[in-house]
Formats: C-alpha cells, sequence, structure tokens
C-alpha cells in the first residue's frame, strides 16, 4: 500500500483521521445519517465508557511475540474482529458493501450483510470474505424465508438476528434533515423495496420505509423458527439484559451480541460495554458473547475481551474508511485495530486472547 488516498493525499494512518476524512467527503445529511442516534450525543456516550475503563497490566511474562489470532462462531480469524452489519453503504462509496467486504477478506476476518445492504448477496459474496448474514424479520414471513434460503445458497456461515428494531428510533438529525435515500442507493436484497425510502418529506424517509417493512412485534418464537430453519451458527444481536442471553441460548443461539445499536435505537440504554460482564456471567459458557457499540481502536478490542467478549463487531470506523477511501481504507482501518491490538496485548503482558482474559479491569459497572 502506498500511503496515499484518494486524489493523492496523504492516506489516514489513525482511525480518527478516517472519521475526520469522511466527514468532508460526505454531505452533511449522509454524515448525520451514520453520525447521529437517537439522542445526543448518544454514540459519543458508548466511546466515553468504553474509553474510561482501566486495564490492569502483567509484567514479565515473557510474552512477546504475540498472536491476534482468534476462534469466533467456530472459525478462525485473523483478529477477534468482524465487520458489523450497517445498511446502504452505497452511501459512502459506489463500490458499497462489495469494497467492504473486500477489505475484510483481506484482513482475514468476517463481513456480516445487511438485510438493507445496497449491494446484493451474490456480489458480496463474490470478494471470497467469511459471510455471515443478518436478518431483520420483516412483516412479510414468506419474505424472510427468502432471505434465509438466499443467504444459505450465497455460503453465508452464519445468521444473526437483530431484535432491537421493532421500530426505527427517531433520530433527530434525520428528522432535521428530511433525511431520504438518493436515487441510486436501494435496499438490494428486498424483491421489492419500494419508493418510501427516496420520497422528500417531513422527518426522515429511511425510518417511514424501515417501520412500515419491518416486524414491530418478534417473540422468541421466532428465535425458535429461525433455529429451525437455519443449519449453521445463530446469533442473536442487539441483548443487554442477561436474561434475555440466557433465553436465547435457550432457544439454541450459539452467539448473543452485546449491543444498544450504536445509541442508535432505545435513548435510555446503558453503555452497551457496561452489559458484557453481567451477560457473560448469565450465560457461564453456553454461548458466545460478542460486543459492537463504540469500539474505536484496538485498545478498545482488549478492554471488551477483559471483559469477557470473545470477539467485537466494528462499525462506523469501517464506515468511515469506505467513505474515505474505499477498499483500501477500510483495510486500513481494520489492519489498524489489528495491529493496535498486538501492540495493546504486548504492553499488558499477554500472549494471546487467552491470556487477556486473565487481566482485571477498572472503572466500567452495570
Amino acid at each position: 500500500m502506498t500511503g496515499v488516498g484518494t486524489g493523492g493525499a496523504p492516506a489516514p494512518t489513525e482511525i480518527a483521521e478516517f472519521a475526520e476524512r469522511a466527514r468532508s467527503a460526505l454531505s452533511t445529511a449522509v454524515w448525520d445519517f451514520v453520525a447521529g442516534g437517537s439522542t445526543e450525543p448518544g454514540p459519543g456516550a458508548n466511546e466515553a465508557v468504553l474509553e474510561a475503563m482501566r486495564v490492569v497490566p502483567r509484567v514479565l511474562t515473557g510474552a512477546a511475540p504475540v498472536t491476534t489470532r482468534a476462534r469466533v462462531l467456530g472459525g478462525w480469524a485473523r483478529a477477534p474482529l468482524a465487520v458489523a452489519p450497517m445498511a446502504y453503504q452505497c452511501l459512502l462509496h459506489p463500490d458499497g458493501e462489495v469494497a467492504a467486504a473486500a477489505a475484510a477478506h483481506d484482513n482475514g476476518v468476517p463481513y456480516v450483510v445487511s438485510t438493507l445492504a445496497s449491494r446484493t448477496l451474490e456480489d458480496i459474496a463474490g470478494t471470497g470474505a467469511e459471510l455471515w448474514f443478518q436478518l431483520y424479520w420483516v412483516a412479510d414471513e414468506g419474505r424472510v424465508r427468502d432471505l434465509v434460503d438466499r443467504a444459505r445458497d450465497a455460503g453465508c456461515r452464519a445468521l444473526v438476528l437483530s431484535v432491537d428494531v421493532p421500530v426505527m428510533a427517531r433520530r433527530p438529525r434525520d428528522v432535521r434533515n428530511g433525511f431520504r435515500l438518493p436515487p441510486h442507493v436501494r435496499a438490494a436484497l428486498l424483491q421489492n423495496p419500494g419508493d418510501e425510502a427516496h420520497r422528500a418529506g417531513a422527518g426522515s424517509a429511511v425510518a417511514r420505509h424501515t417501520n412500515a417493512l419491518f416486524h414491530p412485534a418478534l417473540t422468541w418464537d421466532h428465535v425458535e423458527r429461525l433455529r429451525n430453519w437455519w443449519e449453521g451458527p445463530l446469533v442473536v444481536k442487539g441483548v443487554l439484559d442477561p436474561r434475555d442471553a440466557v433465553l436465547a441460548a435457550d432457544h439454541g443461539a450459539e452467539a448473543v451480541v452485546v449491543s444498544n445499536h450504536g445509541a442508535r435505537q432505545f435513548g435510555a440504554a446503558p453503555a452497551a460495554c457496561t452489559r458484557i460482564g453481567p451477560v457473560a456471567g448469565a450465560v457461564a459458557g453456553r454461548c458466545e458473547v460478542l460486543f459492537d457499540s463504540g469500539v474505536r481502536s484496538g485498545m478498545d478490542v482488549l478492554r471488551a475481551l477483559v471483559l469477557g467478549a470473545s470477539g467485537v463487531l466494528v462499525g462506523r470506523p469501517v464506515l468511515w474508511g469506505l467513505a474515505a477511501d474505499g477498499q483500501r481504507g477500510v483495510a486500513r482501518v481494520l489492519e489498524a485495530l489489528r495491529s493496535e491490538l498486538a501492540e495493546a496485548l504486548t504492553l499488558a503482558g499477554c500472549a494471546d486472547l487467552a491470556s487477556a482474559r486473565e487481566l482485571r479491569a477498572e472503572g466500567v459497572r452495570p
């Protein structure tokens, strides 16, 4: 890689720089769609609580060189990372999900395809990346079955059911901007995506479209149905209460994702990192515990491991890299996270991820 980004400008070297580059590359409305939450400064609260966590390092462990190699959902990855499911990535770059998945492939980590992807599953699968499919349960159950079958046919290894979006929460920035999708961006995996997400009008057209599309009243019976339809690993995403994590394990989930949807849904939810420990304690190894919402550095990945997660899903930093420099930008973000994690492990006296989980944390309370 040459170290030169789009248009000959120096390529960003720190993840925060990708955020700055992305903000300058995007319209205000698109930036607000990516950055905003259901409250302000909701997303920043996740970051602040995670950043405040202290990790007590060990010394004289002889822990060099280190490895970041991780086993996640029964598969191996170069680091305990996966790209989180995020909608409409062609808003950020013309290649959208294809560019991001190709970068994930090059970095040896899984890529989670959103139901609201703006490129087809088949195009994304063409990158050769390990794919997981994130399912939003839409009102038409026949369409749900079609999505599950399509994910299986495309070679997706895991199915990730998002359970924290019965409706799309009011997001003040999108309401203020009257946000709608441009004509070239659509929900490519839905047979009849409709035009509502593109129509001008008061409030967010994307929210109107989402709320008309999604099933608003899921129960554990829906999870049981998925378990019967899907043979591979099943993940329940959007869990904060340990009781729900236990129920997910009871219903056959191989993993839960501790997440408050990047502070984009229920505005009174706690910072997601504060729930990792209680959830991990409740499931007691019956299923894996993954984490997203607020990961901005390799040190944050280490923090999540110390709290009890087996891996993390990375969201907004991937979008920043995509907006800044397409596939190369995403690849640099993922490599930065991996290399920062390796350095953090070395400084904490850990040769591998297992030893990192033996470290002690301070400053994060449920």
